[in-house]
């Protein structure tokens, strides 16, 4: 039987707090077949597009965002929590599920009209991806598309999203925290 990327992610309850199931991508990065099959199926849905660039959230982002930018043949462009990046930077407050937090890019990362796909591993309440599309659009270049491997619905990130005019992609997804 042929695995779906789905099969490759483990779920580990109660973490990292009570009633939580976390949704561990790193069983996928760690086996050849899922990490390429995830690569591969991020990409497909954007094939014959123009992108200029490519943006991962931190942390788990710049892993895949690295490895679809190696494929395109384009640069990357990480979007780090505050206080990470060297150099000038603007950065984008976000609300959290518990919170407040900012994440930065450098202010000469993108050139007005690129074409930017931005990824991450997962999309939850969608605070972290907003904040990575203010800070693109802030630049003047343009999201063509959000990219995740796994989509939490039950959290409304896709909604809040697509509410903003994205094109967002998921290869799977699982209900509930």
């Amino acid at each position: 039987m042929t695995k779906a990327v789905k099969d490759y992610i483990r779920t580990i309850n109660d973490f990292p707090h009570k009633g939580i199931m976390f949704r561990d991508v790193t069983t996928l990065f760690a086996h050849p077949r899922g990490f390429r099959m995830a690569i591969d199926q991020l990409l497909a849905p954007y094939a014959g597009t123009q992108i200029d660039k490519v943006t991962g959230l931190e942390a788990r982002g710049f892993i895949l965002g690295g490895a679809i930018a190696h494929q395109l043949s384009t640069g990357f462009v990480p979007i780090r929590k505050q206080g990470k990046l060297p150099g000038r930077t603007i950065s984008q407050d976000y609300t959290l599920e518990y919170g407040q937090a900012v994440v930065e890019v450098h202010d000469d990362a993108f050139k007005p009209c690129e074409k930017v796909l931005l990824v991450d591993d997962l999309l939850a309440t969608g605070g972290t991806a907003e904040a990575g599309i203010k800070l693109i659009e802030r630049l003047g270049a343009e999201v063509i598309g959000c990219a995740f491997i796994v989509d939490l619905p039950d959290l409304g990130g896709r909604t809040k999203l697509e509410k903003m005019g994205m094109d967002v992609h998921a290869l799977c997804s699982f209900g509930g925290k």
